[in-house]
């Protein structure tokens, strides 16, 4: 799911306040229900792509907005710039973004992002780094071999026991890249 930049760690640190205000009206936009994911991915799916993830970064004066997308047969610069078009596009015909902002658009990489149930299937068998919100067992991250996911869990061979770890205690999940 989409998570917009951490506001108020901004509002604590040197950020100018013209930044703070337009990811303020950013966020407002999508906490009214304008998901940006869900405008995003029919148009990124109908191109032949995968939107795996879609994250604000701060980007010198402006936002950044950056959306991740996958194939099966890799992604090419051309990729990026054809999606970047059609998403352009949208975003001016839509105009859910009221503030200037930068759109990037880039393929996820070897240490692709785990988001959607679906990706803890479509990827088990594979070395998976996997953060939680608050500690298990005196540790928030944990490194292992991904068996699926079972009953909104996810599976994780740690050395040899089999962890379960509620997908809600997730805070961030990424394959490690084999060497």
């Amino acid at each position: 799911a989409f998570k917009p930049y951490n506001i108020a760690r901004l509002k604590s640190g040197p950020c100018a306040r013209f930044f703070v205000l337009a990811l303020e009206r950013i966020m407002r936009t999508v906490e009214n229900g304008n998901d940006l994911e869900n405008l995003f991915r029919p148009t990124v799916e109908r191109m032949g792509y995968e939107l795996v993830d879609i994250e604000f970064v701060r980007s010198g004066r402006q936002p950044l907005l950056r959306l991740y997308i996958g194939s099966p047969q890799g992604i090419t610069v051309d990729d990026c710039a054809a999606v970047s078009r059609q998403i352009g596009a949208l975003l001016d015909v839509e105009d859910v973004i009221s503030s200037a902002y930068l759109l990037e658009v880039s393929s996820p990489g070897l240490d692709r992002p785990l988001k959607r149930p679906e990706d803890f299937e479509r990827f088990a068998g594979h070395q998976v780094s996997l953060r939680l919100h608050l500690p298990m067992d005196g540790q928030r991250r944990f490194v292992g071999e991904l068996l699926g996911l079972q009953q909104d869990c996810v599976l994780l061979k740690v050395d040899q026991d089999i962890k379960r770890f509620p997908l809600a205690d997730v805070a961030k999940a990424r394959l490690v890249p084999e060497l």
